[in-house]
């Protein structure tokens, strides 16, 4: 090799090495939390962001489902450790804020170019009904990444064989329809509806709340829930008799993995899961027509916003902060966050996103995307309270119990429920209370 391209070769090479060194290294933990492809695509999202510029190295650490990332998160701050960004269940935002474990989004909109604040570019650039699980108290401390809203999946095929014309629009349809598509000497049921405690079955339980005329929890405060109300617990009667009265859904706890495996068998006319899900269902129901439908109304049409949201942990440089944004704006921009959505099946909640010609084009394709959205008029905020998952789960526990034991009573489900929240929530509501004059 001659000098001069010994020379030449050695620059460029201190030149990579520098601009190596010189990237902020930030690391960013991600769920999975429907089935599907997500991890793998993630990886390919954060690859194509690193590969984009020399400013900033991401590091995707992939956390599972939303309760153990939101467990990891917290663990490594705690060690000194940060993560910079964190995809986060949308509806535990409030719980991070109250305890001071997450930024306000200012913190990283500081180096915005253009100087919007966090509030003005989520009002402006996200779907309304998604604005309140990001704010807390009025203030932004998450911008939303992916959202969703349950649906009704049903097979049009064994519709068609049972005569039914269209999907049930009312509870009352709905059990009359499940009744003619349950077949038990064959296996086959009507409907299931998830009940596990991952928040699955407190995310389709609030919707069902909702949509008999309630609400699951006070939406302005964190230290109220209401699931000793009647409304509530007429649609855990509901529920009930879907599995002991009408039979049209097997008892026990019923996960997404075993929902979505019957329904690939052909043995069941009616899941009600994620729109996160689509892509997954679309990919693996071969051997039958599948189609959606919005959720069927009791009260009034309603449903529950779910997915999540990135926020940033307490504790990081303002380097990390920096680079934290850069990142940020690149998952909420319009292309990147439209060819998500469009991968998963989760909606984009940013509005420009179905602006550009591959979303539209998309959506004809698949009309069944278009639910997600029609559905966004009748939404409602995700329950968010202090120590949300553990009064989650004083209700999910419950649930469980009225689908496992027949002889276990609604009121005795609703009561202990209220109990056990009400305590997990002590703390808040003492310290939040009048003092005494």
């Amino acid at each position: 090799m001659s000098k001069v391209k010994l020379i030449t070769a050695c620059a460029i090479g201190l030149f990579t090495l520098n601009n190596a060194l010189a990237k902020e290294k930030i690391d960013f933990m991600f769920p999975a939390p429907v089935d599907g492809k997500l991890t793998m695509e993630m990886t390919r999202v954060i690859k194509e962001f690193n590969q984009s510029q020399n400013e900033v190295e991401v590091r995707g650490i992939f956390t599972g489902d939303y309760d153990t990332t939101k467990m990891k998160a917290e663990a490594a701050t705690k060690a000194g450790q940060p993560p910079a960004l964190v995809i986060m269940s949308a509806n535990y935002t409030v719980d991070l804020a109250l305890k001071n474990m997450i930024l306000p989004m200012d913190e990283l909109f500081k180096y915005d170019p253009t100087k919007v604040s966090a509030n003005d570019f989520l009002i402006t650039n996200f779907w309304p009904a998604v604005h309140k699980n990001a704010q807390v108290m009025g203030k932004t401390y998450g911008i939303p990444f992916h959202n969703s809203t349950p649906i009704l999946y049903y097979n049009k095929t064994l519709f068609d064989k049972a005569g039914i014309k269209a999907p049930p629009k009312t509870w009352n349809e709905l059990v009359s329809v499940a009744k003619k598509l349950t077949n038990k000497s064959e296996g086959q049921w009507g409907i299931m509806l998830p009940s596990t405690n991952n928040d699955y079955g407190g995310w389709t339980l609030s919707t069902l709340v909702h949509a008999n005329g309630g609400q699951f929890n006070n939406p302005d405060y964190p230290g109220e829930v209401f699931y000793d109300s009647p409304t509530t617990k007429g649609t855990l009667q509901f529920w009930r008799d879907l599995v002991y009265k009408h039979e049209v859904m097997p008892a026990g706890v019923l996960n997404s993995k075993q929902i979505s495996a019957n329904f690939f068998s052909g043995k069941l006319g009616m899941a009600v899961l994620s729109t996160g899900a689509l892509g997954f269902m679309r990919e693996n129901a071969k051997n039958f027509d599948m189609e959606v439908a919005m959720l069927p109304a009791k009260e009034r049409q309603a449903v529950i916003i779910g997915g999540a949201s990135l926020v940033s942990f307490a504790g990081i440089s303002e380097a990390q902060k920096k680079a934290a944004y850069q990142f940020l704006s690149y998952l909420v921009s319009p292309e990147v966050n439209g060819s998500w959505s469009r991968f998963t099946g989760y909606f984009s909640p940013r509005i420009a996103a179905y602006d550009l010609p591959e979303m539209k084009d998309y959506l004809i394709k698949d009309p069944r995307a278009k639910i997600a959205l029609e559905q966004l008029k009748f939404a409602h905020p995700w329950y968010a309270t202090y120590e949300t998952v553990a009064v989650r789960k004083a209700m999910e526990d419950q649930l469980a119990a009225l689908v496992n034991d027949k002889n276990y009573s609604v009121e005795q489900a609703a009561k202990a429920a209220q109990q056990k929240a009400d305590q997990i929530m002590q703390p808040y509501q003492a310290a939040t209370a009048l003092s005494p004059k």
